[in-house]
């Protein structure tokens, strides 16, 4: 469904002039970034013990889709004098989607997800699920200009941060108890490993100080001059951008060592401990005669087309031994 704009180029007004050009720079700058970011998580996926590099690059592509049809629509009722509703229906979508799932992702790497667990419980799934729910509905009412909502949307706001940091201030506990014991029982070959899962989640803890502060400082703004449209527009644009992206660098799919992978902790009588780390390595033909309750089954570090004849062997103590 169409409906037609202004009866020549000056109807419209002269303020939205530098939205096609902006929304045509940012859509290529997504673009670009949204296909590098899909050819790296496409060409390190056998080192994801995970599905969530797979999610971190379908937001690219959704912001992607969501400023091609702004330029559209903006192209098209500047210089053509016709406004597709369908299409700022579309831009509409696109934007909350975009916000949501950007959000879902923030959801999943604070609690943990790919840094100390490679699960999520079902509890935990359906906290998300709710909290997901509720703040795409908030959204949608929002940016419809119903009464309220923009009241809403901040609780929500506050809510959404408060989980994020929460989950984000416990893992980080469980992985300074990891570097502790870890410095305590002098196991330098898993120190660098934990410490490099320690430092992604400060910094991604540091981001999400920069995302509250730049959404919050977004929904409270009291300028919305037509005049400052465009500025206000390039900033908020710019700082997704970096920021996503930011985010994106830290939790890229890389080929880690052997040895970067999840600890898990286990519990008892209520308290979180950290299990016994020790490990040995064998050559394959000296495993053979190997024999130890204490210690669990070999696990070849090295495939050659299938054979372990040449690979070396890791044998991990048992945690109650």
């Amino acid at each position: 469904m169409e409906t037609s704009g202004a009866a020549d180029r000056d109807g419209v007004d002269t303020s939205y002039k530098p939205l096609p050009p902006l929304y045509f720079a940012f859509a290529i700058i997504w673009i670009l970034s949204a296909v590098s970011w899909t050819l790296n998580t496409h060409k390190y996926r056998h080192f994801q013990p995970n599905k969530l590099q797979w999610m971190l690059a379908s937001v690219p592509w959704i912001k992607s889709l969501q400023l091609s049809l702004s330029f559209l629509f903006w192209y098209s009722c500047y210089y053509s004098n016709v406004c597709s509703i369908w299409m700022s229906f579309g831009v509409y979508i696109m934007g909350i989607l975009f916000q949501t799932s950007a959000f879902g992702s923030f959801f999943l790497i604070s609690h943990g997800y790919c840094i100390t667990c490679h699960r999520i419980t079902l509890s935990e799934r359906r906290s998300m699920a709710t909290m997901g729910c509720a703040f795409y509905f908030t959204l949608v009412g929002y940016k419809a200009s119903i009464p309220y909502f923009s009241v809403l949307l901040l609780l929500n706001y506050l809510v959404v941060f408060y989980v994020i940091f929460d989950h984000v201030s416990r893992n980080l506990i469980v992985l300074r108890d990891q570097l502790s014991f870890i410095e305590d029982e002098d196991v330098q070959a898993m120190h660098d490993a934990v410490y490099t899962k320690y430092i992604m989640f400060k910094k991604f803890q540091g981001a999400m100080h920069i995302v509250a502060v730049s959404e919050l400082a977004i929904l409270i703004s009291l300028d919305n001059s037509l005049e400052t449209f465009w500025m206000r527009l390039v900033v908020r644009e710019w700082a997704q951008f970096f920021i996503f992206m930011y985010i994106g660098w830290i939790f890229r799919c890389q080929d880690f060592a052997p040895r970067f992978s999840v600890m898990p902790t286990w519990s008892s009588k209520g308290e979180t401990i950290v299990p016994p780390i020790y490990s040995i390595e064998m050559d394959a033909a000296t495993f053979k005669g190997f024999t130890s309750h204490e210690w669990h089954i070999g696990v070849p570090t090295l495939l050659n087309k299938g054979s372990v004849k040449d690979s070396v062997v890791v044998v991990i103590r048992q945690p109650h031994s």
